[in-house]
């Protein structure tokens, strides 16, 4: 019997004078009512935990929709963000400063407002849909107009709302990002919509459509710009909204301009590979699989069912595609797998014209509750991330990697019991930078020359630190 046991039974008078038979039936007893419980408790709650990268057996990473860093963080006390700002303004096709910000006839901004950032909530508050912006691939290359950030409205369709913001520490998951690590250099990936960012997000590299019909291919003229809107380039890239040859996929969409299976390395092979378990989890999945899709299911913004691995009928789909509503079934039991990826349905993911950003972080909040409440909190890291930046604009030009991006830059928060408090990560790191994470703590190959060559998100960690409860909410 522990010490502290026997001191508990031994202080009961009683004890010393019970015949000894007794008192081994009374231990027994005791041990079986009050170790029992404690001993559940510690296979989840007291795992042992590693050094360094070790520290954490899951990561968890949050993808989100279509928000630029300055658009939801600008505010952020200490961040890059308006504090610090060198705002050029905003020109028209000519390369002419416009007067004040142009608006739709539709738009719920008015007209007349000065060029330069404004917050949003007095036109449209934050529980709210705002319409859709421009964000497909040649858009965004055009508004970062070579890293002078001045097109987003002359590109933008809904031209005056691209400079809009919200007012950061209103939003709460500012609340997690005081508490644990911003990252204010993170960008997304590749420039273009959520298809190709989330090709990134577990490929690092953008899929193609070889032999592709020519009424979904890219025309261009002579100067760049496009005359024939696609979804697939010149060479067989494909960069736009487009739909997988397997399940689940828009019935409307014919056979023939459905994306046809892909064999490019991805992240969830190398951790099949590795016999490292893993998840994509999807708001909607199962209602969509059974062919009754959620209104705001969004079939292009789960990438591993345009694999050929997790076609359909593979048993690779069945045991790494999985719904959101599993996720939180395994947060709150302990049986999260080492990696898994969470994509929240599409009211719930803060996409501007068919979702709002309130009910998408109060979401997204309650997810981070379900882990930190649950059995594997000591021993898991939370990426919460987005896709890209959906149209809005932001201060800070891109670095140039590559022919694919990175694209602008858009909000990150790690929270974890090791990550760093109260503090803000100013290392450039882009979307590929949580795959070479991934690689880094698990020990797998690089996908392609861009995660080989991407800071691991490494930076928002302290691994000496004890971990401490998280602040209540």
């Amino acid at each position: 019997m522990a010490d502290w046991g026997r001191r508990a039974f031994q202080s009961r008078p009683e004890a010393r004078t019970l015949p000894m038979r007794r008192v081994a039936a009374l231990i027994t007893t005791w041990l079986v009512l009050v170790t029992a419980p404690v001993a559940v408790a510690a296979t989840h709650a007291t795992k042992p935990v590693g050094h360094g990268l070790l520290r954490f057996q899951h990561l968890v990473v949050i993808d989100l929709e279509n928000h630029s860093f300055d658009n939801l963080y600008g505010e952020f006390p200490g961040a890059d963000g308006f504090a610090t700002a060198r705002i050029l303004l905003q020109v028209d096709s000519s390369g002419t400063p416009y007067a004040t910000l142009p608006v739709t006839s539709k738009s719920r901004v008015p007209p007349g407002l000065p060029n330069r950032p404004f917050a949003i909530e007095p036109y449209v508050p934050a529980d709210e849909k705002t319409e859709d912006l421009s964000h497909a691939y040649d858009d965004e290359r055009e508004e970062l107009d070579g890293g002078r950030m001045d097109r987003f409205v002359c590109i933008n369709q809904q031209k005056a709302l691209a400079l809009g913001y919200y007012h950061t520490m209103k939003l709460p998951l500012a609340a997690f990002a005081s508490e644990y690590t911003l990252c204010d250099r993170f960008f997304h990936a590749a420039i273009g919509g959520s298809l190709l960012s989330h090709m990134w997000l577990v490929a690092a590299a953008s899929p193609q459509f070889p032999h592709a019909p020519e009424s979904v291919r890219i025309r261009y003229d002579a100067h760049g710009h496009v005359v024939h809107a696609g979804f697939v380039t010149p060479d067989d890239y494909v960069v736009n909204t487009s739909y997988s040859i397997y399940t689940p996929h828009p019935a409307s969409t014919p056979d023939s301009i459905r994306i046809p299976p892909i064999d490019l390395p991805n992240i969830g092979d190398r951790l099949s590979g590795k016999g490292v378990s893993w998840a994509w989890y999807s708001g909607g999945w199962d209602d969509a699989l059974a062919g009754h899709p959620a209104k705001t299911f969004q079939f292009h913004h789960n990438p591993f069912a345009y694999f050929r691995r997790y076609g359909d009928g593979t048993a690779a789909r069945r045991e790494h595609l999985k719904d959101e509503t599993e996720f939180v079934r395994a947060a709150h039991d302990g049986r999260l797998p080492a990696v898994a990826f969470v994509k929240p349905l599409g009211e719930n993911n803060e996409h501007p014209g068919y979702a709002d950003v309130l009910t998408g972080e109060r979401h997204v909040a309650q997810l981070i509750r379900t882990i930190q409440a649950g059995p594997e909190w000591r021993s898991t890291a939370i990426v919460v991330t987005y896709d890209e930046n959906g149209g809005f604009w932001d201060h800070i030009a891109p670095p140039i990697v590559d022919r694919w991006g990175p694209g602008s830059r858009v909000p990150t928060i790690v929270i974890a019991p090791f990550a760093r408090r109260h503090y803000i990560d100013h290392t450039t790191y882009d979307t590929t930078s949580i795959l070479a994470l991934i690689e880094k703590r698990w020990g797998l190959l690089p996908l392609s020359t861009r995660d080989a060559h991407a800071a691991p998100l490494t930076g928002p960690f302290d691994f000496g630190a004890s971990p401490r409860r998280p602040a209540r909410r």
